[in-house]
Formats: C-alpha cells, sequence, structure tokens
C-alpha cells in the first residue's frame, strides 16, 4: 500500500524544463535570470513591487526584524499558534516574544487580545516594537483590525505568510501586508523550491539592503569589503528556475486543495464533534492544510487515536501546531490568552492536503477517519 503524505511537492515538465534551462545555462549559484524573474514573479503575485529570494522563510523573518530596527530590549508579539520558527527569529536578533492567543473564527491573532498587550505596554512605558501575524494554515489573519491597532500604537507590522501564498484578505493578497512580509518554499508549502523562502516589501531600499546581507553584506567593490555582518541567505538560480514552474501552477494548486478541503467537510457533515479551521469572513484562504478538530466527548475518538488510525494505514497526519506558550523553549515567555490555542491544539489534526492527492486516496482518508469514529 503506497504511503499517503500530508502535503508532498507537486512538481511536473515545465519545473523539469525550467531547471535544465538554470542547469544548461551553468548559472547554478545564487545568482541568474532565473533567480532575479522568480522574485519579479513572485512580487507580483503577492501584489508588491520588491522581493528578495532567500534560503529559508526563516531566513527572511530575521532580515525583516533586523531591516525594521528590531533588536535587543524590544518586545514582539507572535501568535502562540504557530510553528516555533516565527518565534526563533526574534530571539536571533536579541528581541524577547511574547505570544498572544488565536482568534477562535480565524485561528489567528486575536485582534482584541493584541490592542489589550499594545495597550498595557504603552501605558507602562514598555511599547512592543513589532508584530508578526501569521497566515495560519493558508488563512491571513484580520489586517482591516490589525493594521490600524500597530499604526496607533507606532509597532512595525510584519506579516509571516510563509503558509499563505495565493490567500487573500479584503481583496489584498497575503504577503502584502505590513512593513514587510515573508514566504516559504519548504517542501511541504502549496508552493515549494525544495527549501526557500522570500522576503516582500514595498521599500525598495530594504529589499535591496536584504540582499546585500544575504550575500555576506560584501560591498559593491572588486575586492572583499565589509562594513556590517551579514548572512548566506540568498536562494540559488536552480531552485529560483523551479519556483517560477510552481508559481505557473499556482491556479491549479489552490484549486485542487479547495476541492480536498470541501470534500472533507462534506464528508464529515454529517458527524457530531468534527469541524474544521473556519474560513474567515473577509478572507480567501488558500487551503494550504485542511485541519479538522474531533471533540472526543461528542464523536467518540480523539485526535490520538485518529491518527494511529491513519498511520496503520499508511496514511501521514499530524496534530495541529502545538503552541508557543507550551513549548519548553518559551516556558519563561509572557503570553495573553491561551486557552483557544490550547484547544486547536488538543484537538486538531492536519489531513492530507497536498495537490496531487487523488481522490482515492482521499476516499482512504475519510473511510478511516469514520471507521475510527464508528460513524
Amino acid at each position: 500500500m503506497d504511503r499517503i503524505f500530508l502535503s508532498p511537492p507537486d512538481v511536473g515538465p515545465t519545473e523539469r524544463e525550467l531547471l535544465l534551462d538554470a542547469f544548461d545555462s551553468n548559472w547554478i549559484a545564487p545568482v541568474g535570470a532565473h533567480l532575479d524573474a522568480f522574485e519579479r514573479e513572485a512580487a507580483a503575485v503577492c501584489g508588491v513591487p520588491h522581493a528578495a529570494a532567500l534560503s529559508s522563510g526563516t531566513a527572511a523573518l530575521h532580515l525583516a526584524l533586523l531591516l525594521l530596527g528590531v533588536g535587543p530590549g524590544d518586545t514582539v508579539v507572535v501568535p502562540t499558534l504557530t510553528f516555533v520558527a516565527s518565534a526563533n527569529a526574534v530571539g536571533y536578533v536579541g528581541a524577547e516574544p511574547v505570544f498572544v492567543d488565536a482568534d477562535a473564527a480565524s485561528w489567528c491573532l486575536d485582534p482584541d487580545l493584541l490592542a489589550e498587550e499594545l495597550a498595557e505596554r504603552a501605558g507602562a512605558g514598555r511599547p512592543v516594537k513589532a508584530v508578526i501575524t501569521v497566515d495560519l494554515y493558508g488563512q491571513c489573519a484580520d489586517y482591516t483590525r490589525i493594521e490600524p491597532l500597530c499604526r496607533e500604537y507606532g509597532a512595525v507590522l510584519i506579516e509571516d505568510a510563509a503558509e499563505a501564498i495565493g490567500a487573500s484578505w479584503a481583496g489584498r493578497p497575503a504577503g502584502s501586508f505590513g512593513a514587510a512580509a515573508v514566504l516559504s518554499f519548504n517542501g511541504n508549502k502549496l508552493l515549494t523550491t525544495s527549501g526557500g523562502g522570500m522576503l516582500l516589501s514595498a521599500d525598495r531600499d530594504l529589499v535591496t539592503h536584504a540582499r546585500k546581507l544575504a550575500t555576506q553584506a560584501r560591498e559593491d567593490v572588486v575586492h572583499y569589503e565589509h562594513t556590517e555582518v551579514g548572512f548566506n541567505y540568498r536562494l540559488s538560480n536552480l531552485l529560483a528556475a523551479l519556483g517560477r514552474g510552481q508559481l505557473r501552477g499556482l491556479d491549479a494548486k489552490l484549486a485542487a486543495r479547495a476541492t480536498i478541503n470541501r470534500r472533507y467537510r462534506e464528508a464529515f457533515a454529517g458527524v457530531d464533534g468534527v469541524d474544521f479551521l473556519p474560513d474567515a469572513p473577509g478572507g480567501e484562504p488558500n487551503h494550504w492544510l485542511t485541519v479538522a478538530t474531533f471533540d472526543p466527548e461528542r464523536c467518540g475518538s480523539d485526535r490520538t487515536a485518529i491518527m494511529a488510525a491513519l498511520d496503520a494505514r499508511s496514511i501521514e497526519a499530524r496534530p495541529a501546531w502545538k503552541p508557543m506558550h507550551q513549548q519548553p523553549l518559551y516556558g519563561g515567555a509572557s503570553h495573553r490568552g491561551g486557552a483557544v490555542a490550547d484547544r486547536i491544539f488538543a484537538t486538531g489534526l492536519c489531513l492530507p492536503s497536498g495537490s496531487s492527492l487523488r481522490p482515492d486516496e482521499q476516499d482512504r482518508v475519510v473511510e478511516t477517519v469514520l471507521a475510527t469514529l464508528g460513524a
């Protein structure tokens, strides 16, 4: 029985053609025509004028924080319901993360709790320096409310859209919010370059400086000269070629994941205690992963038992993100709220959602879950 993976890469002849073109050109280092084109094309998809292709979304977050002046002694609000990279990047620049709970209507950063945190810290003379939003599982945060809050309290807004390319909020694409935004092209993302990321911004100087820092901050002189600390964060021309091929198939991948999401919702619609990540009003998600919640008191089985049953039939599934305030790494960090994120982690399960998932494979997932629930 072939294993069904959670979100495997979906590549085809277009990616192969562009990869071979990059290979045959002999431009396989982190410079070349495909790299330049990938930046332009990804920026256009996200509705911003400038982008720098980097080795990971985490690298993009690091550079965004650094270039926006976040440093030692600063406080940065981060959603507690996220992947650890969102928080770790704050530590890279010596700042302190403060975790804020999710909104039950979107699973993204709760604007009401954010307002409380910003007001309390401003009133105490310890204003928040930056806010990182996370467009969780491909659903955008409520930028209609979050952007004005950041302006009111003078906090820099950074959009972690690592999971959200192709999504939108109020008609604006993911990747277009804040002073800077980041994407991830990790192997399990909706679009992948095997590994990679991108920093996006309307600020040309910020992106230009990011490219410099990503190439060890080498000065534009004939010899190797450096006036600031840099990093080895640039993406290769080969991987950029792969990314260009992935971008050309974006609409098809979005449609496939939406269809898969709809199929799961229909299959479990009549089962008490089974719910899904809500589609937040005002947003259009990209359905990167379909995440279901299983209330054991109502549906008769818990997340762990369902995951074990899926694994027994060679189907990969994963728990929802473990909140940062529960992580041993951040045991001493400040947090506001947490009950919503705790519930999602305790009951949430990511189901196979890859755009190449066949109907018969999805049937296998559905049948296994229903059998485990006794439905």
